[in-house]
């Protein structure tokens, strides 16, 4: 009979460890199907927005005027825009006439949710906060760039920088 001392399962309990990070048997799959990039310490994550349902409701003086909402719920694909991915849905409220709205929306993928809110500018890039997350994400935290594709405003890159 084979008798265990302390310093043999200390070695014992070392092995394992080793072993496990060696084999990524601890490893946690948190690869989302968009294919994120390398970042330190995060990664990000590019997908496309396809502006369809994009619905602003006049609440304000007839026209464009502060406190006009957009609503929104919209499909999202990949970077080469052709599978889709999941879903956007959101709102945003006028906050200077012809050049900006103040938006929140949620991305919504298979492995979780993605949380944002910040500034849209009509006609310059966006950087909005990421607030949190869900599922795969749920600790995010970070950035997202929105770029115009098109300037009919039918199409957007997003690039999430997750912490």
């Amino acid at each position: 009979m084979w008798r265990t001392t302390g310093i043999g399962l200390l070695i014992a309990l070392a092995a394992l460890l080793i072993f496990g990070l060696a084999t990524g048997v601890f490893a946690q799959d948190a690869t989302p199907v968009a294919q994120p990039e390398g970042l330190p310490g995060g990664i990000v994550l590019r997908v496309v927005e396809r502006a369809e349902t994009d619905t602003v409701i006049d609440l304000g003086d007839t026209g464009d005027s502060i406190g006009d909402l957009l609503a929104f719920g919209n499909p999202i694909y990949d970077p080469a825009n052709q599978t889709k991915l999941g879903d956007d849905q959101g709102s945003c409220v006028r906050t200077a006439v012809g050049k900006s709205w103040e938006c929140t929306w949620t991305l919504i993928l298979p492995e979780g949710q993605i949380t944002v809110a910040g500034p849209f500018y009509d006609a310059a890039d966006s950087v909005l906060a990421i607030t949190g997350g869900t599922g795969n994400y749920r600790d995010a935290r970070g950035q997202l760039t929105l770029h115009a594709r098109n300037d009919q405003g039918t199409e957007y890159d997003f690039t999430y920088e997750i912490e």
